[in-house]
């Protein structure tokens, strides 16, 4: 397997531990709408993002999901399940058909032994997540929902495009209220000029305005 210029385990390893790579690492591709890993799962490996986006989500109540990031090329999957249950605590499902570079917890423990600069950047991955979690906890206790739904609409928009070709439960999930309260507050926001809605194309107008939504109490 030759390294691929979007892989975070072949961008941050050295140029010497190629062949390792290529030996112990394989391909696995990836249909729209496939699970990529199951909560609750043993954790087997890292998956590296060649293509594709992919959303990382949990159970949230008994038939809700909570989605907890996106995740596209260049990005990691499977790291949060090496702790010491070695369980998935997440659930990763396609959104669109990719590939990734996948490989085991055993190797990737000896690679981060041999490459110190893929150990910093995994350190600074898990730190931007730790601190991504704390900034969702405190949005999810201290700002109303139409902020939060605010919020998600413009980092939906950074992430995907002016397109935001995602489907509204998808977006209800993501921030953290009910298909049914994201359908109202989009309707507002609608009457409001301050976004448009052409089924699942949502664009933002006045991003100002927008912004003016996310406050904290």
């Amino acid at each position: 397997m030759n390294g691929h210029p979007n892989c975070f385990l072949c961008r941050h390893s050295l140029p010497e531990w190629s062949g390792a790579i290529a030996t112990h690492a394989g391909i696995v591709h990836f249909k729209k709408g496939q699970r990529i890993f199951q909560e609750g799962e043993p954790a087997t490996g890292f998956y590296f993002l060649h293509e594709g986006k992919v959303k990382v989500h949990k159970q949230w109540g008994e038939e809700k999901e909570l989605i907890i990031k996106f995740a596209k090329e260049g990005d990691v999957l499977g790291h949060r399940g090496m702790g010491p249950q070695q369980l998935n605590p997440v659930t990763a499902t396609a959104l669109e058909a990719g590939s990734a570079c996948f490989i085991t917890a055993g190797f990737f423990r000896t690679t981060l032994a041999v490459n110190n600069e893929l150990t910093y950047q995994m350190m600074l991955l898990y730190a931007q997540e730790l601190q991504v979690a704390e900034h969702s906890m405190r949005n999810m206790v201290h700002m109303d929902v139409k902020g939060r739904i605010a919020d998600a609409l413009l980092k939906i928009r950074d992430f995907f495009g002016t397109e935001m070709l995602l489907t509204k439960q998808d977006m209800a999930s993501y921030a953290g209220t009910t298909y049914e309260t994201l359908f109202k507050v989009l309707n507002e926001l609608v009457q409001e000029q301050v976004i448009t809605v052409n089924g699942k194309k949502i664009q933002i107008k006045k991003e100002k305005k927008l912004k003016d939504c996310i406050r904290y109490s």
